[in-house]
């Protein structure tokens, strides 16, 4: 019978009739054959199923073998003994090689047939031996699966005892080095089919031997932790993720981040890999064991680990939202990771060039689940923008792009972003540097934040950009000297001349930083820039420093009785509070003649005025005041209707604005003994070359005893007319800037005013026209939070496009109804000019290293696009032909940038410095390369400083659809 089967198979008959005639041979398998002729037939049978040349020969061998193994048992237990499957399993059949899945499954099949037998325990003993050497083989994914099916069907095969804990160990780590090589949709689908039938068996015998599951997922851990560059364990690891219970989440998390045998490298590597496993499509619970770990490490302040893994992964977690299979698991993760990391803007940034093409692909396809995800997504961005404000120019395409979909009310916000952060009980993070970004297209150098220092870099910057003022520091000779000058004027040479994308101005900012101030906590940028200006550029005595302009009192301030500018923003960017203490007051202080051309400095409070006043009482005598400062309390109505936006016209109006002291608020004459009805009034008699002004936003309301932040939008005119009432009166004042305060009597003898003895007869105030140079703004909804950045440009006063061609006209000051500033005066002609000529000068965005371009366009609509940053500190240029160094010529060297040749040792420390620079770069460039080299994922689709404050930062194929459509969707 075998013979006529054999010629037949491979005959050339027409293959119904073959089937025919095989049918006729099944049905011989009821007739008796003795053992020589069932063995015949088992022997051929088994070369067709195992050499089969065509589908056809294989599915007649099958179908003769199991009709002649039912009819003839014993024949068949005798050839398919333990010395046969043994000589299959390790030395294969004629060419078919031991590891062919036709052999595994030959023997599977084997087993069905003799289940019955007394012989097929012998055979069960002998593969609990020989499925444990295969596993430790590392057998394909395919053989591995057809090893699973079988140990799936007949258990009894699966090694007992202490040998099942080796063999899950082994089987993970044979899991661990499965590869997909293909990237069509088929055999992915097949790997993936493969993979969880091995996953599945772990999972039976981890329920039928509870004792081989925790020695399972230490050798998942073992895997995942390896610093071994040249391994990298396969992301299917993922599979079996979804077959551990819930409830041992608390235990292992624990064991694993306190065990003292675990080095923060291996904990690093387990985690980005854990994060890799969310590319793995249909495994579940990735996500929850994701962040537990991150929980985990939190709860024992391993923050360096997740501060590196979170940079590294961040991205990668970002493009899984592409695919439907893996966006749930993926959202759940970016968003744990942005709202715990609230320490830098560094995470969020890294996503943000990303979102927009996102949100469009989702957008365009209409689908209602895309539109959830959009919502959802939305909210999360919403927080992060909120939490890290202050980067218009990050943004404003995103705020473009989903300006559809809801936002959350800022009380939402708040709680989401109270929930999550894990450094909120941290002032700092160990070893914990900024990462610098790329060289700024700009050629400008950033300043790294040193931990809630935008309030020094705001400033820096801003005063960096006024060119007359850089020069002449870079210009003074102060050898020998180590003042903060001396530290300035290195900062300045480092900011012109270095060759890096940022600079970490260690040493200026702790020898600036006022003593009252608190290290790593945000301050008031205004109350930092008036203590580096005292300390640094004054020999002269000063009435003023810089004027800080109250708003007029609105509808929405009825509850603020004063406005309070002591009490200024105290900043932190990571969302650790910390109140601002009060400077000590200012006392006259000496500096350089040649750097006082830089004379505003920003010190004097609007309610505080340190000069010489003049008043007058009912009894018509006359006395000095003394040096004592005055509180300032205005209380003018606002405008009607208030629907105008103030202008800075504005406020400087209304700081000029004769001022009624009456009632409680009545002057105390000395000479008098009593109190007395006064009209106090405020002149400039010399102006600075730069004015600061500061707008006082900061407002303590005491209905609820808090500060309050205005946000009011204020206009700010590129140029501003300043005027001034110059005088003689003040012999000791003549060559500084001050106020004229004057209080006049305004009672019954109010007519019967006298001027003060030796006083002249002051001036007509003329019109001194300034050009806004810098702009510092705060972005936050408080005076115990947000962040710090600055708009500036080059301004030297003596640019032919910047040369006033007119005049100002004399204007005098009448009363208080009086416009001071007049907006019908030249300058309107000239700010005309000055925008029409925007476009060709260049303004610069400042936030901490970032360096952007901008433009004075983007500077007006900050408050009306991001309504939480606002103009705080106002830099204004005097423009003056005279104004400025003459030439830019020197017989010591080339000047650069416009500014004077260095000394030879600034020149030197900066070569040196650049050097240091340089080899940094490399030794980090090597580090990077080996970090990703070590990182880097097996296989992927289409071949795929400290405590930072915040603030201080889509690939291709489309998303939208769901199932298993399309290859991309099966992701890697």
């Amino acid at each position: 019978m075998d013979k006529i089967l054999e010629g037949l198979v491979s005959s050339s008959h027409p293959l119904p009739l073959k089937r025919v005639i095989v049918r006729k041979v099944v049905e011989s398998a009821e007739h008796w054959l003795d053992e020589a002729q069932c063995e015949a037939m088992f022997d051929l049978t088994t070369r067709l199923i195992l050499e089969g040349q065509d589908p056809f020969q294989r599915q007649v061998g099958h179908q003769v073998l199991e009709a002649y193994a039912r009819y003839h048992r014993p024949e068949f237990e005798s050839f398919f003994n333990k010395t046969f499957v043994l000589g299959l399993l390790q030395q294969g059949y004629h060419s078919l090689d031991r590891k062919d899945v036709a052999i595994l499954d030959y023997i599977h099949n084997g087993l069905k047939l003799i289940m019955s037998c007394p012989s097929v325990l012998d055979l069960f003993s002998l593969l609990q031996v020989e499925v444990l050497r295969m596993v430790c083989e590392r057998p394909e994914p395919q053989l591995c699966a057809r090893l699973s099916d079988l140990l799936t069907d007949f258990v009894q095969c699966i090694p007992k005892g202490k040998l099942s804990i080796t063999f899950c160990q082994q089987l993970v780590r044979t899991i661990g080095h499965f590869q997909c090589v293909s990237t069509q949709e088929k055999e992915l689908r097949e790997y993936v089919s493969q993979v969880t039938k091995v996953s599945n068996l772990l999972q039976n015998i981890w329920k039928a031997e509870p004792s081989t599951l925790l020695p399972s997922l230490q050798e998942v851990f073992a895997s995942i932790s390896s610093t071994d560059a040249s391994f990298e364990p396969s992301v299917a690891l993922a599979s079996l993720v979804q077959h551990i219970p819930l409830q041992m989440i608390t235990v292992l998390i624990r064991s694993l981040t306190t065990d003292p045998n675990v080095k923060d490298a291996s904990m690093t590597q387990a985690l980005c890999r854990m994060i890799d496993w969310l590319s793995w499509p249909l495994a579940q619970h990735v996500d929850t064991w994701v962040i537990a770990l991150l929980k985990g490490l939190a709860a024992v302040q391993k923050f360096t680990i997740l501060i590196d893994v979170t940079l590294l992964k961040i991205e990668l977690v970002f493009n899984r939202l592409w695919f439907p299979l893996v966006r749930p698991g993926a959202l759940t993760v970016l968003s744990h990771m942005l709202l715990s990391f609230q320490h830098s803007p560094e995470a969020f940034h890294l996503i943000v060039p990303h979102v927009v093409n996102l949100v469009h692909s989702f957008k365009s396809d209409g689908l209602p689940s895309s539109t959830t995800f959009l919502v959802q997504l939305t909210e999360l961005i919403h927080c992060m923008m909120y939490h890290y404000s202050g980067f218009p120019d990050l943004y404003e395409p995103i705020l473009e792009a989903i300006k559809d979909f809801p936002k959350p009310s800022e009380e939402k916000i708040k709680l989401i972003l109270s929930q999550s952060a894990w450094t909120s009980q941290s002032n700092s993070l160990a070893s914990c540097l900024s990462r610098l970004s790329g060289k700024s297209e700009t050629g400008k150098t950033g300043l790294i934040n040193l931990g809630n220092t935008c309030y020094m870099n705001s400033v820096i910057q801003a005063l960096f950009m006024a060119t007359d003022f850089r020069r002449q520091v870079l210009s003074l000779n102060l050898n020998g000297c180590n003042s903060l000058m001396k530290k300035l004027q290195h900062l300045f040479a480092f900011l012109a001349h270095t060759q890096r994308e940022a600079y970490a101005p260690r040493i200026f900012f702790e020898a600036s930083r006022p003593p009252w101030f608190t290290p790593r906590s945000q301050q008031d940028c205004s109350e930092y820039l008036r203590f580096l200006l005292d300390r640094s550029t004054s020999q002269k005595v000063e009435a003023f420093t810089d004027l800080s302009l109250a708003f007029c009192p609105s509808s929405s301030m009825e509850n603020l009785s004063f406005q309070e500018p002591a009490s200024s923003p105290s900043t932190q960017d990571g969302g650790l509070m910390q109140a601002s203490v009060p400077g000590p007051s200012k006392e006259p202080g000496v500096c350089n003649p040649s750097t006082a051309a830089f004379a505003c400095y920003s010190a004097v409070n609007e309610r505080m005025v340190d000069s010489p006043d003049e008043f007058r009482c009912s009894e018509d005598t006359s006395v000095p005041n003394d040096s004592n400062k005055m509180l300032v309390n205005k209380d003018v109505p606002q405008k009607a209707g208030g629907e105008t936006t103030s202008s800075v016209t504005d406020l400087l109006n209304y700081f000029l604005a004769p001022e009624i002291l009456t009632g409680d608020n009545q002057y105390y004459c000395e000479n008098c003994a009593s109190l007395q009805n006064a009209e106090k009034t405020m002149q400039i008699t010399e102006e600075p070359e730069y004015l600061i002004l500061t707008l006082l936003r900061f407002s303590y309301d005491q209905k609820y005893h808090v500060r309050r932040k205005i946000l009011d939008n204020v206009s700010l005119p590129l140029v501003l007319e300043l005027p001034v009432k110059r005088t003689t009166s003040f012999s000791s004042l003549s060559e500084s800037w001050s106020l004229d305060v004057d209080f006049t009597d305004i009672s019954e003898n109010l007519a019967k005013k006298l001027k003060p003895s030796g006083t002249e007869e002051a001036c007509s105030p003329k019109l001194v026209p300034y050009l806004l140079s810098s702009v510092v703004v705060h972005s936050g909804v408080s005076s115990e939070s947000g962040h710090y950045y600055s708009y500036a440009r080059n301004i030297t006063g003596t640019e032919s496009s910047y040369q006033m061609c007119h005049q100002p006209e004399t204007l005098t000051l009448a009363s208080s109804q009086s416009h001071l500033l007049g907006r019908d005066s030249p300058s309107a002609v000239i700010e005309q000019d000055l925008e029409n000529k925007e476009m060709s000068k260049e303004w610069f965005l400042f936030n901490d290293s970032r360096v952007t371009f901008t433009s004075f366009q983007s500077v007006q609509k900050i408050t009306s696009r991001f309504p939480k940053d606002t103009a705080y500190v106002l830099l204004y240029k005097k423009q003056n032909s005279a104004n400025g160094l003459s030439g830019n010529n020197s017989t010591t060297g080339l000047w650069v940038n416009g500014d004077p040749p260095l000394q030879k040792e600034l020149m030197d420390a900066i070569t040196k410095d650049n050097k240091l620079y340089l080899q940094e770069q490399e030794l980090n460039a090597r580090a990077r390369a080996l970090q990703a080299a070590s990182a880097s994922c097996s296989f992927r689709p289409n071949g795929f400083d400290d405590n930072d404050p915040p603030g201080s930062c889509g690939p291709t194929g489309g998303g939208g659809g769901g199932g298993f459509n399309t290859v991309g969707r099966l992701v890697f």
